[in-house]
């Protein structure tokens, strides 16, 4: 990816499926930061999806959610999405 503020980073996390709804709730209350989504329902993979602005403050906040709740970033999983934006992230 270029280092370009437009660039989307994809951050991948398998977390507890009782997590997921904190998680989105959380870095989208910090507005602009990240946008979540699901990547694999079966295995209960997130992807928090951040423009390079944003990406040091999105580590920030992971870092200390990994203090809190059990979050392990992870692979891209070898799934087709079914999110449309997803899809959009992947193609590029």
């Amino acid at each position: 990816m270029s280092a370009s503020s437009s660039s989307i980073h994809a951050i991948y996390l398998r977390v507890a499926p009782a997590d997921i709804a904190l998680i989105k709730f959380l870095f989208e209350s910090y507005e602009g930061v990240g946008i979540v989504r699901t990547a694999d329902a079966r295995t209960a993979v997130i992807v928090v999806l951040v423009v390079t602005d944003f990406l040091p403050v999105a580590r920030e906040i992971l870092r200390d959610l990994q203090l809190r709740i059990d979050c392990q970033e992870v692979s891209a999983p070898a799934v087709e999405p079914d999110d449309w934006l997803m899809r959009e992230v992947d193609s590029h």
